[in-house]
């Protein structure tokens, strides 16, 4: 029960164990122009869906290299460990970097995205760069108005980390008009790590036609050319390919609107059962994440706690991450998880705070019943 790597199907397990095939191959090719096909279907859009073999910070990394050069200069949300993070790689590629921050577990204003896009009359700004669903906090950014403030703009581009948000809730790219969407196979994907995606814009591939910033195994052209022949500029992880065939077309099976509720189900069951056990949530409560709910524990250590959890029921949660390890755990409902597995979750959580002297046995069921109202 962690925000990646997420459960696997049995199903999607079956097709990662077949004997690997020529990634040259006729065969592959119609693989691919299946996949490409159903990636598009997730994503919404009409756009190129890129698919390489790495994680997804190769794609966040492939889109801002293949869009921006030296000098530019970008805004750079940042209100967790991964918004952090592309502050870091922007500067590492020479990028300007100008931050708009959120306090840990708090969403970014989008005013802020708006005024500094509003005064830049002389349109230096060429991209926005942010995460969706802010992983490490449970937080997930206002990325529709974000991404209007960035389309009034004319000139910047939305460069967006929607690893654990693609697949979870509504990302309509073509919509909203993002340029670079970046995701990764072991979140809402039910696959296992290895893959990640870029949808990328007409507007990002007009951009990529000036970028000089050194790039060679992520140059995104080099996908784009490969996939007009239903293909992929380097060796693929195959079997990889094989999985997720199977895994978007359970998703299809499934379909958008019920993927997004069944998330948007658990969240809420999650979230409420962890105030009935008088617990915190990590994050402002009107932008809870549908991928993972981050909740503080007060007098005893969250690590200790994921620890006991972990040795008696064989749960796995997620702990806190840089100055909130130990402060809160994480728990994922993420891709394939069903309402059992909720269930099961908050009942080892109750426990546990029970065999610890912290709530008391009605509280812990009561906490189940508040749960099970919204599954």
């Amino acid at each position: 029960m962690i925000p990646g790597p997420t459960p696997v199907p049995e199903k999607v397990l079956q097709a990662l164990g077949r004997h690997p095939i020529g990634h040259r191959s006729k065969d592959f090719q119609d693989l691919m122009e299946i996949t490409t096909k159903n990636l598009q279907w997730l994503h919404q859009t009409k756009n190129d869906v890129l698919t390489i073999t790495g994680s997804g910070t190769a794609a966040m990394e492939a889109g801002m290299i293949s869009t921006l050069s030296k000098g530019d200069k970008v805004i750079c949300g940042e209100n967790g460990k991964f918004g952090q993070r592309w502050v870091k790689v922007a500067k590492e590629f020479g990028l300007e970097v100008i931050k708009v921050e959120a306090e840990w577990g708090k969403p970014l204003d989008p005013e802020n995205f708006k005024t500094i896009l509003e005064k830049d009359d002389t349109k230096e700004i060429k991209a926005v760069i942010l995460t969706h669903s802010e992983t490490s906090t449970g937080v997930i950014n206002d990325l529709e108005t974000i991404s209007s403030h960035i389309r009034n703009h004319k000139k910047a581009l939305s460069i967006i980390d929607c690893v654990t948000s693609i697949g979870a809730c509504n990302v309509p790219v073509d919509d909203w008009e993002l340029d670079v969407v970046a995701s990764g196979s072991q979140k809402g994907y039910m696959i296992p790590p290895g893959l990640s995606f870029v949808s990328m814009s007409k507007k990002a591939w007009q951009a990529s036609e000036n970028s000089n910033l050194p790039k060679f195994y992520l140059n995104l052209k080099s996908y784009k050319k490969s996939l007009l022949s239903n293909s992929n500029p380097y060796t693929p992880a195959v079997n990889l390919v094989f999985a997720l065939d199977e895994s978007l077309k359970m998703m299809k099976d499934e379909g958008l609107d019920k993927i997004f509720k069944r998330h948007e189900r658990h969240k809420l069951a999650v979230s409420e059962a962890a105030k009935t056990l008088n617990l915190k949530l990590f994050a402002d409560e009107n932008h809870l994440s549908p991928a993972v709910t981050a909740i503080q524990i007060k007098d005893i250590d969250a690590e200790q706690f994921r620890k006991n959890i972990k040795n008696k029921y064989d749960i796995l949660l997620a702990g806190g991450q840089d100055h909130l390890k130990g402060k809160i755990f994480r728990v994922g409902h993420l891709g394939y998880i069903n309402d059992r597995d909720i269930i099961t979750v908050i009942a080892a959580i109750g426990n546990t705070l029970v065999e610890q002297n912290i709530v008391s046995t009605d509280t812990a069921g009561k906490a189940l019943k508040i749960a099970s109202c919204h599954l």
